[in-house]
């Protein structure tokens, strides 16, 4: 047999075997223990912070895109954080930043994580969200609308989700090069995997991307935890599905005193580690001076929405839009103005005397 045409067998029969076998999907690790987290949990002490966006973007995407992304305005403002003794941001992404400039998209968190490092901050990582405008578009992003909350803000991936089904394949890679990239960075607390499965009135329509979110990340398997916050007790089905799946508990609530800590007493059962990622919105009668502390004694992260008042005008409340943009009676959110100066004194000190500042 001439040799050539032997070589030619040999390479066809190796391609035909190969295109027989059955691609091996990683397997996805298990959920944490309730021991292993609390191990985890251990180094990190008493985790206080904020959900952070820099005064100077409106939303995820033009606080990530190249064009906007304002270095200068998130040193500056999580060195006041810094000032008050916060030690970690909880920081939304959105996959159009990525499906944009993907190697560009992981430079600018690797940026951002090493500002906020600087200034002894880690971060909570958040992928998906169901709050606020359910389309978006890469590029120059809206004005904000005079005295409207979240005027700005999009879902992510929101409705697109629900009438193209291909977009799960761009999302699946978009997690999964995250993580990969990113995946035994000491910078990063957790990742919080979606923001309130199910606002917007989606319901359980977000579950089936709810689980494919966790499954990616345990095939994955980082050293960080993951986890998606409970926030809404009428959502049953989510609400079991997510405390069963995350590694840590984390959860929302803007409610009072009492109130809250009977929402800690029901989520204490699970024996795992408490992150509170969003609270305080001053006119429910969540504050830093009738939560944090609470939230300090027991050892759970206290994360309140917002540090500077900005583009996303959450200092305006959900329910109460102001469309002449004056200043409201009661700020709902944020702790500084942008230059700065505390909203209250007397809030930034009692910050201060809880973090040791």
């Amino acid at each position: 047999m001439n040799k050539n045409v032997f070589v030619l067998l040999i390479v066809s029969a190796a391609l035909i075997y190969s295109c027989t076998q059955k691609v091996e999907t990683p397997k996805a690790r298990e959920i944490w223990s309730a021991e292993q987290a609390n191990e985890w949990y251990k180094p990190w002490g008493w985790l206080r912070g904020c959900d952070f966006i820099p005064s100077t973007a409106i939303n995820q995407l033009e606080m990530w895109q190249s064009e906007t992304f304002d270095t200068a305005t998130i040193n500056k403002e999580l060195g006041w954080a810094e000032g008050i003794g916060m030690n970690v941001m909880r920081v939304y992404l959105h996959h159009v930043a990525w499906q944009t400039d993907s190697a560009g998209f992981k430079n600018r968190m690797d940026q951002y994580l090493a500002i906020s490092s600087k200034h002894g901050i880690s971060t909570i990582f958040v992928f998906f969200d169901d709050c606020w405008n359910p389309t978006y578009q890469a590029g120059k992003q809206p004005d904000p609308k005079p005295g409207i909350h979240n005027s700005g803000w999009v879902r992510d991936p929101g409705d697109l989700i629900h009438q193209d089904t291909t977009l799960v394949v761009t999302l699946e890679k978009y997690v999964k090069d995250v993580l990969k990239t990113f995946a035994n960075d000491k910078r990063i607390v957790l990742w919080d995997v979606y923001n309130e499965p199910g606002n917007s009135g989606y319901e359980n329509k977000s579950m089936p991307l709810l689980k494919k979110v966790f499954q990616w990340g345990r095939e994955v398997n980082p050293s960080q935890p993951l986890s998606a916050g409970v926030w809404n007790l009428s959502l049953s089905d989510l609400n079991k599905f997510q405390v069963e799946n995350s590694d840590v508990i984390t959860y929302h609530n803007y409610q009072n005193d009492t109130l809250h800590q009977a929402c800690i007493d029901t989520l204490q059962r699970y024996g795992r580690p408490m992150l509170c990622t969003e609270y305080m919105a001053r006119k429910h009668r969540s504050r830093f001076d009738n939560i944090m502390p609470i939230l300090k004694a027991q050892n759970i992260a206290a994360i309140n929405w917002g540090l500077v008042a900005g583009k996303t005008n959450t200092k305006y409340a959900w329910d109460e839009p102001t469309p002449d943009g004056s200043e409201p009676k009661l700020w709902f959110h944020e702790i500084f103005h942008t230059d700065g100066t505390p909203y209250k004194q007397e809030e930034v000190d009692v910050i201060k005397s809880l973090t040791g500042k």
